[in-house]
């Protein structure tokens, strides 16, 4: 009976530690993305926006973003082959991928249904302050974001504090 306890135990604490999305493990992304802003995990997005993202680059909102024509291809190899749709084994990018509208491209994750819902509660103040910004500034609250770690208990607000609903 102990000897289960203990397996059982473990389990929880692994799963309790696991990232809700599969985290960035590319250099070339890293390079060429995170070096400018949030290195948003591919998961977070559908292969259809990552397309329009990539395709984009020249405007890539509101400042240009473009790279060479061999990066971009193998970047967004990369990002489609990691997107929601194919990342379905991480629980954000199901839940992501599950809250879609057929036929809706995406343009940014600020758009997607899941995630508004997710932040539906935030006081626009708590958004707008300049410490954060925008709802596409994931690591000015989610401070293990960088790792791939989005668990409410782990969400601390700029000049609000620990995030409880």
């Amino acid at each position: 009976m102990k000897f289960f306890m203990i397996l059982l135990v473990s389990l929880v604490s692994l799963y309790a530690k696991a990232p809700s999305l599969k985290p960035v493990d590319n250099a070339l992304y890293t390079k060429e993305c995170a070096s400018c802003h949030f290195g948003y995990q591919p998961g977070l997005l559908p292969s259809q926006s990552w397309e329009y993202i990539m395709g984009s680059l020249e405007d890539h909102y509101g400042t240009d973003a473009s790279i060479d024509e061999n990066d971009n291809k193998e970047l967004l190899a990369y990002l489609v082959a990691n997107s929601s749709q194919n990342a379905m084994n991480y629980k954000r990018s199901a839940k992501i991928t599950k809250s879609l509208e057929k036929g809706v491209l995406y343009k940014s994750l600020t758009q997607i249904p899941y995630l508004k819902e997710k932040h539906k509660d935030i006081k626009p103040w708590m958004i707008e302050q300049k410490e954060v910004g925008s709802l596409a500034r994931c690591a000015a609250c989610h401070k293990g974001a960088n790792k791939a770690y989005f668990k409410d208990k782990d969400v601390e607000i700029p000049n609000y504090g620990r995030w409880e609903k």
